[in-house]
C-alpha cells in the first residue's frame, strides 16, 4: 500500500516518544506528518522549537489554509483544533473542546481519515484520556492503516487502551516497532 499522510495523536507521556519518532525519520521523508498533541493552551512558544532541536523534518504550527507539502510536520496549535481538509489544506477552528480538549485528537483524526481515506496512516500514543480513539476508528472505517502504542509501553495507558475496546487496530507496537513501521512507509 502506497500511503500519502501520517497522523499521530499523543497526549500525556507521549512528548519523548514523539521526540524519538521524529529523530529517527529519514531526511527525505517525502508524507507530510499531522501531530495532534495535548498541551497547555496558553503556552505559544518552544513547543515547536523543541520538538525541532532533534526532528530531521521541518516542523511548524500551521496557519488557517495552510497547503499540505510533503516532509513537513504540521503540530496543532495551542488551543486550536486542527483539522484537515479535502482539498490538503488545514483548517483551524477555535470551536468548544471535544473530550476536554483543543486541540482535540479526535477532530484531526477524523478530518485526516475523510481527506486522505484509505491512504492514512494513524498512530495513537500515550494519553490519560480517551481522545483519539474515535478519531482512529474512523481511519480503520475509511481502510486507513491504524496503530495503537502498546499499553505495556505506554507512561499512561488511557488512550491506547480507549482506543482497543472500541476497535481493532491494524497493530500494537513499542515505540521502536513503531518507528520501524514509520521508516518503512
Amino acid at each position: 500500500m502506497t500511503y500519502k499522510a501520517l497522523i499521530i495523536g499523543g497526549s500525556a507521556g507521549s512528548f519523548q516518544v514523539i521526540v524519538h519518532l521524529l529523530s529517527h525519520l529519514p531526511k527525505d521523508f517525502n508524507l507530510p506528518v499531522f501531530l495532534s498533541l495535548h498541551r497547555l493552551k496558553h503556552v505559544r512558544n518552544g513547543f515547536v522549537e523543541a520538538l525541532s532541536i532533534k526532528s530531521n523534518i521541518k516542523i511548524i504550527e500551521p496557519s488557517d489554509k495552510t497547503i499540505v507539502k510533503p516532509g513537513i510536520a504540521y503540530l496543532a496549535p495551542a488551543n486550536y483544533h486542527m483539522l484537515i481538509d479535502v482539498d490538503r489544506r488545514i483548517s483551524l477552528s477555535v470551536s468548544e473542546q471535544v473530550n476536554h480538549s483543543r486541540p482535540s485528537i479526535d477532530l484531526s483524526l477524523q478530518t485526516a481519515a475523510e481527506a486522505y481515506r484509505e491512504k492514512l496512516v494513524g498512530i495513537i500514543l500515550s494519553g490519560a484520556n480517551r481522545d483519539g480513539a474515535y478519531g482512529l476508528k474512523k481511519i480503520s472505517d475509511f481502510g486507513g492503516c491504524t496503530i495503537v502504542q502498546d499499553p505495556n509501553d505506554s507512561q499512561i495507558s488511557t488512550m491506547p487502551n480507549a482506543a482497543m475496546k472500541l476497535f481493532k487496530p491494524d497493530q500494537i507496537l513499542n515505540v521502536e516497532n513503531i518507528s520501524k513501521f514509520i521508516n518503512n512507509l
